[in-house]
């Protein structure tokens, strides 16, 4: 049945924060139908989940993580949930750290391969992990390290998406662990986007520093970030990112090779300096949206394709912890912002929303993100 607010709601108000970027706008919360777009059919596809991190689609089954629980699930067409492996030996949570992102992997038919990140306990980093599931959809193996040595202390900014472009590059977005010198370091894993050969997790051909005498570097595709909680494709192999700002200035990236986004909090761990600084020696490269003040906490988005989404057909779904809002960016076909609004739908009613994806039949799934066993996947259905 349809939840949140479809009936019955009163009406929406004007946001009274505007973003910052080319050609801002203020932000308005609608509902689907009075701004443009499709009239949206909302409702909970799996509940009593416990923080779920990440989903992706294997066919139309749908599997999702869960950070704190360690647990990959798998919902089949029918609605039967099953449980693909729960708190394997290793595996570590604290803080903002847990198991977290998930791809399917794009010969999956062939290979039953799907990708995890998560906390590992020794030695205590963060890792890129394949599995492989079995026919039946009944349990998971590990089965190789694709990425290791990404730094994690206290399991604050741990990241960590993971997305594959069109050519089969395997993008992971890290945090830069709360350590100052991570983000501008191209011998540190943290405060990266990577890309990487989905099964061995070498350095992508072509990369901005193949050729680098640093194994570590050669991985890396971008750099300067805080903490990436974001990875969406655009268009062939246009990736974008989301990450998190101090208290002010979360970003939306459009992800060039080499780039530097500008984030350097020295010395110590400063969150007083910009997200991208111009100061620094070189060329830093601008965000396309920039929350301004006070941050929403961006995390997992999505680009909406297919004619049923109307108007918004190509816009940005970003999901917020903080701001707990479903937020739709417009951008030109060159990555300028012209307009933003929230789905009235998802302003507060939700709670903190973490990942978004793309579903079969032109359908998002959104997860939220508030604890205690007390999480939902939403499926929003266009209409």
């Amino acid at each position: 049945m349809p939840v949140g607010p479809l009936a019955g709601a009163e009406p929406p108000a004007t946001s009274g924060q505007p973003a910052t970027g080319s050609g801002a706008t203020g932000l308005l919360a609608l509902p689907g139908s009075d701004a443009g777009g499709p009239t949206l059919d909302i409702t909970t596809h799996v509940d009593d989940l416990d923080l779920p991190w990440d989903v992706a689609f294997a066919g139309k089954n749908l599997l999702f993580t869960e950070r704190d629980r360690e647990r990959l699930s798998v919902r089949l067409p029918s609605g039967e949930v099953r449980v693909l492996f729960d708190n394997p030996a290793g595996m570590w949570h604290a803080g903002e750290t847990g198991l977290m992102g998930l791809a399917v992997d794009p010969d999956f038919d062939t290979n039953r391969r799907v990708y995890t990140c998560h906390g590992n306990e020794s030695p205590r980093e963060i890792r890129v992990v394949r599995w492989g599931i079995n026919a039946a959809f009944t349990s998971a193996t590990q089965q190789a390290d694709v990425v290791t040595g990404i730094q994690i202390t206290s399991g604050r900014h741990g990241g960590c998406r993971l997305r594959f472009s069109s050519d089969g590059a395997l993008f992971v977005g890290t945090g830069d662990s709360a350590v100052g010198t991570n983000p501008q370091d191209l011998g540190s894993l943290n405060g990266k986007t990577l890309r990487v050969v989905a099964g061995t997790g070498a350095p992508w051909p072509g990369n901005p520093f193949i050729d680098d005498a640093n194994p570590v570097t050669r991985k890396i595709y971008t750099y300067g970030h805080r903490n990436v909680q974001g990875l969406a494709l655009r268009k062939e192999n246009e990736m974008w990112s989301a990450e998190h700002g101090p208290s002010r200035d979360d970003e939306v990236n459009k992800l060039k090779p080499g780039g530097n986004y500008g984030w350097d909090p020295v010395p110590g761990y400063d969150e007083s300096v910009p997200m991208t600084d111009h100061d620094l020696p070189g060329r830093q490269i601008d965000a396309k949206w920039s929350s301004g003040v006070p941050t929403i906490a961006t995390s997992g988005m999505a680009w909406l394709k297919g004619s049923r989404w109307g108007a918004w057909e190509g816009r940005l779904a970003v999901a917020a912890l903080a701001g707990a809002e479903l937020r739709l960016l417009e951008f030109s076909r060159k990555g300028e912002l012209i307009s933003q609004l929230s789905i009235a739908e998802f302003d507060g009613d939700f709670g903190r929303l973490r990942a978004v994806q793309m579903g079969p039949r032109q359908t998002l799934y959104v997860t939220t993100s508030n604890g205690a066993a007390n999480d939902q996947i939403i499926k929003i259905t266009p209409s």
